[in-house]
């Protein structure tokens, strides 16, 4: 428990793996394991979360009954249906969390989150309501215009490559949620457009998402390295 409220864990797993050469990237093996175990794994050992809602992509929905059969996740309280949309599976998910104080999201194809992030996390949100997972770019960073043409290079030092977990006081996120009309890359975008702060926490550079075959290889390379 956390300040003696509920937590509980959105994983987002109703993603199509239009890049994963007809792999499903979520159920694709990982140290003989799907990504998805992986992920849930973090969560269901976790001592800071109570229950978790896992939303599927239609398809899915049997496969992801029996991977938590098998694995015994018996946080998973509900196995929620995907949407379109990113944000229609979170509010998917959302919905089965009511009467959790405090909410984390996380993208269920990032396998190798470290357990410490949900503890730091969500000691980062108590201070402002919401925080974010995120490390330092590596790369510079250009602005270009319509034509491909360099307009401008960015200033590193202020830019931040944002991960998930994404925690936030339930009350916030569900009202962000309850705004219809908004597209949001990702979960905290919603909440800055209540004109609410976010804070920050570091992520890990080994916390990547699972997007394509090379992804699965790195992940492959850094669970044999201890991450």
């Amino acid at each position: 428990m956390f300040l003696n409220e509920k937590v509980g864990a959105v994983i987002v797993a109703a993603g199509q793996s239009r890049r994963m050469e007809g792999q499903d990237k979520i159920f694709a093996l990982l140290a003989g394991k799907p990504v998805l175990a992986h992920t849930l794994s973090v969560f269901q050992e976790s001592p800071q979360v109570d229950d978790i809602a896992l939303v599927m992509a239609e398809h899915n929905i049997e496969k992801a009954k029996e991977l938590v059969k098998e694995y015994n996740f018996s946080k998973v309280i509900a196995i929620c249906f995907g949407g379109t949309l990113r944000q229609d599976s979170v509010r998917s998910g959302l919905s089965a969390l009511c009467d959790c104080g405090w909410i984390l999201i996380h993208d269920g194809a990032r396998p190798l989150l470290e357990p410490d992030s949900i503890p730091e996390g969500l000691e980062a949100a108590k201070l402002c309501g919401s925080a974010i997972a995120a490390v330092p770019l590596k790369d510079t960073i250009k602005e270009i215009s319509p034509e491909g043409l360099v307009e401008k290079t960015l200033p590193r030092e202020r830019l931040i490559s944002v991960q998930t977990p994404q925690v936030f006081r339930a009350d916030i996120i569900q009202k962000a949620y309850q705004r219809v009309g908004i597209i949001a890359t990702d979960d905290a975008q919603l909440v800055e457009k209540l004109k609410l702060p976010v804070r920050i926490f570091s992520g890990a550079y080994a916390n990547i998402k699972i997007t394509t075959p090379e992804d699965l290889l790195m992940a492959e390379i850094l669970l044999k390295k201890g991450r």
